[in-house]
């Protein structure tokens, strides 16, 4: 009964993490992109040093599960996502490569420094220095961060005009505008096709992997020191893999790098249980070191069919709502996985079901059409 208490709190704050998204990503359309960042990272700065001050649990729930779930998730991949389609028009892909790798190098090189002055100094100096680090960056956003390249007297990245570039007007913050994206786009079968494998892509990383491999290696009798550094080389092949797949968007049809992805994925699923135990064999490196290219290779080319379907202008929101759909996967993916092994005693059919999932999600980037690349006019109009 504890481990399925455990793994309902995670779910539940991953999925209203993902929900919060494709409403955020509307305010930096709407209210603009550096207002948006400076406040929220004001927020996670102050709630994080007010969680040193927490007595009662329901003050622990509105702080770190309200304030600074809310905060972090307007800094989530939609951003990347907006500034990529306005800063650039050229190697958009390698761009959100890089910004989705950043997310992996972020926990690579801060979470073992904040997990070392937790067990230092203490869990709350570690809160302030957390508060302490979103402060500063959110004076240097308001001191540098740009909503548009013309705010900066530019031109974006590969534009030879300035019609090349994104153009938005902003307007008064409106939760409504994602709620409009959502209608309009959800008629459309790219849309659903795309929702439907980035949940898959949340349950087979964050819901499966990042939640249960750590217990699921325990059950073999592996050491959780050695199930930790497993997880941790993930995130460092992660970042080398997301913008190798930006690279590859920028040249190559992303329905067919998304096939690859996943198809790839739920075969190396289908072994894992086999090549878990004791001590870490080469065939465990080989499915460490490719998960971890494969982590977040989804993001670039998903992205970039947002860009090709709903437009420059929309795609932002709407991939706010497809990486909805990614967090709600994983909150889901925990809790089944937790349950069968609760009721089976082994995590070798979550790992079977994951496999399967992923081989359906292979199938359906090549359902939908490949959409135009350059033209917003050519594209879905998806209003805001």
């Amino acid at each position: 009964m504890v481990a399925r208490r455990d793994v309902g709190r995670p779910s539940l704050n991953l999925v209203l993490y993902g929900i919060a998204v494709p409403f955020t990503a509307a305010l930096m359309q709407a209210w603009g992109v550096r207002r948006t960042v400076t406040w929220s990272l004001v927020i996670v700065g102050l709630a994080s040093a007010a969680v040193t001050l927490v007595g009662e649990p329901w003050q622990l729930w509105l702080l770190w599960g309200v304030f600074i779930g809310l905060g972090t998730g307007s800094m989530a991949l939609t951003f990347g996502t907006i500034i990529a389609n306005r800063w650039f028009v050229s190697h958009r892909g390698t761009v959100t490569g890089i910004f989705s790798a950043a997310t992996a190098a972020g926990q690579v090189l801060f979470v073992p420094v904040i997990a070392m002055i937790a067990t230092g100094p203490g869990w709350r100096t570690a809160s302030l220095v957390a508060g302490a680090c979103s402060l500063v960056m959110a004076l240097l956003c308001l001191l540098f961060l740009r909503d548009r390249p013309a705010d900066a007297g530019a031109r974006a990245v590969g534009a030879t005009a300035a019609s090349d570039a994104e153009a938005e007007d902003e307007g008064p913050a409106s939760i409504s505008m994602a709620v409009t994206a959502l209608r309009s786009a959800g008629r459309h079968w790219s849309f659903w096709v795309l929702m439907l494998t980035f949940l898959v892509c949340g349950w087979s990383t964050n819901g499966i992997v990042v939640t249960h491999l750590a217990p699921a290696a325990h059950d073999h009798s592996m050491a959780p020191t050695t199930a930790a550094t497993l997880i941790g080389i993930i995130g460092i092949f992660d970042i080398v893999g997301t913008v190798a797949s930006g690279w590859l968007t920028d040249r190559y049809d992303p329905r067919i790098l998304l096939a690859i992805d996943y198809v790839t994925r739920g075969i190396s699923l289908v072994f894992i249980n086999g090549l878990l135990g004791p001590s870490v064999d080469m065939p465990m490196w080989a499915f460490v070191v490719f998960y971890g290219l494969d982590w977040t290779a989804t993001v670039p080319p998903t992205v970039e069919l947002c860009r090709r379907h709903f437009g420059l202008h929309a795609s932002g929101v709407v991939f706010g709502w497809i990486y909805a759909s990614h967090m709600i996967g994983a909150g889901i993916g925990a809790s089944v996985s937790g349950a069968l092994r609760s009721g089976a005693g082994s995590y070798a059919s979550a790992w079977l079901l994951t496999a399967g999932l992923c081989l359906v999600a292979g199938v359906l980037p090549m359902t939908m059409k490949r959409g135009p690349k350059a033209h917003d006019d050519d594209q879905i109009a998806v209003p805001l």
